[in-house]
């Protein structure tokens, strides 16, 4: 081939390349209140994907295109949370793996023009990057979706995550999601369990849900909604044990949270006998269920939590507003009892919900991570949740921490108690 002709296919791929992939998504801004700082950082490891959305602006009919909008943007459970944190002011390192491909080099470059780091991003070169193809309906919910994340599986091995076992053994916390391989969950629990690191367990979706079972014993908190609870619970006991059944009516939302705790407590209890310490239950816009021991503790060495300034305004905000509110303390050792807490969702303008359990998520490990407490972390969870909702990406552009710390203040003091005994 002629230096012309190779130039001339160079152009050509790189039209291709800027027709897929238009341009890199905008500047990840991280908030000002928090420069990185070198030392301990939280690790997540599990997907980092490529999101495609197709939302229609037509009513879609089954067998034929209607005209809509369709966006590439950044996307994986564990991607999202990691972005989650970092806007709110916690560094994590990110363990992951991407194709070297357009949407690997997109993913890459967005990490990159963040200041985030990219030590735990593996590249595999003749590997697709996963991407996940999502329809949505009118309403911003889910339709349909297709998910190619077979990478994370292949190349995401304990070989690979043993390369930062010293950035995970010194971390404050581990998240793991349940993309990952059961040998590579393992690996990662393994290192944690030596170190004293707790672990959070995302399980990302039904069918991956039951990849808790084989590591239930080393698992501190995990974040279901209420069908993955079912399948988690079955998956560590008889198949079809547990049961949910959706209510259809209901006259308010205290009679739907009522019969959500009586159709899920005891998965939730069952699960707690298994090991886990701490359950958040998501229930869509009917808030979260907090379910544990008296005596949890998320953060065995308080000493890596790393307050920041943005932690610091939540801090001086949420102030009262927590456990010492209510008639038990989870910090008190030598307790037995089971609790439950409901801490209820705020009403807001729904544009799209595929980032709102990412970012509750990312909401409560860097609340965690900052210093706050469980209680006062599930509801800035809640509050960032809220903010992911209104927007179109997974991960709003900034966040506001008087703004998250208002909506944080509103769901505390209407949480209640559901259960102590």
């Amino acid at each position: 081939m002629t230096d012309a002709a190779a130039s001339s296919s160079r152009r050509r791929m790189e039209a291709v390349r800027r027709h897929l992939l238009p341009r890199p998504p905008p500047v990840l801004s991280l908030n000002q209140l928090s420069a990185p700082e070198a030392g301990q950082s939280p690790v997540i490891i599990g997907g980092m994907v490529l999101d495609i959305h197709a939302k229609p602006s037509v009513p879609s009919h089954p067998g034929t295109t209607v005209p809509g909008m369709v966006k590439y943007i950044g996307g994986g459970v564990a991607r999202n949370i990691a972005e989650c944190m970092a806007k709110l002011g916690t560094q994590p390192l990110m363990i992951s793996v991407i194709g070297d491909d357009m949407a690997g080099d997109f993913l890459l470059k967005y990490w990159r023009l963040a200041g985030l780091c990219t030590d735990g991003i593996l590249q595999v070169p003749d590997v697709t990057t996963p991407v996940v193809s999502n329809v949505f309906d009118g309403n911003g919910e889910l339709f349909a979706g297709v998910a190619s994340v077979q990478a994370v599986e292949t190349f995401l091995t304990p070989t690979w995550i043993y390369q930062f076992y010293r950035r995970i053994s010194i971390a404050p916390l581990l998240m793991l999601d349940a993309n990952l391989s059961p040998e590579s969950l393992q690996a990662a629990c393994k290192i944690a369990y030596e170190s004293g690191v707790p672990v959070l367990f995302e399980p990302v979706s039904v069918v991956k849900s039951s990849r808790i079972a084989p590591i239930a014993e080393h698992i501190t908190c995990t974040s279901p909604n209420e069908i993955e609870l079912i399948a988690m619970a079955n998956a560590l006991s008889t198949p079809g044990k547990y049961n949910f059944v959706k209510l259809e009516q209901c006259s308010n939302k205290a009679e739907s949270v009522d019969y959500l705790f009586e159709m899920l407590s005891p998965a939730m209890f069952f699960l707690l006998e298994k090991g886990i310490k701490l359950l958040l239950v998501t229930l869509g816009s009917n808030g979260v269920f907090i379910c544990c021991r008296e005596h949890v503790n998320f953060m065995k060495d308080p000493k890596r939590c790393k307050v920041t300034p943005f932690s610091t305004q939540l801090l001086e905000k949420l102030e009262g507003c927590s456990l010492s509110s209510m008639p038990v303390n989870l910090s008190r050792e030598g307790s037995s009892r089971t609790c439950v807490f409901h801490l209820p969702a705020t009403s807001a303008s729904v544009v799209s919900l595929t980032g709102a359990g990412d970012c509750l998520v990312g909401g409560f490990l860097s609340s965690l991570c900052g210093g706050l407490d469980i209680m006062q972390s599930v509801a800035v969870g809640i509050a960032v949740a809220k903010a992911s909702v209104e927007s179109e990406a997974n991960i709003p552009a900034n966040f506001s921490a008087a703004s998250i710390a208002d909506e944080a203040r509103r769901t505390l003091l209407s949480a209640r108690q559901i259960w102590c005994q």
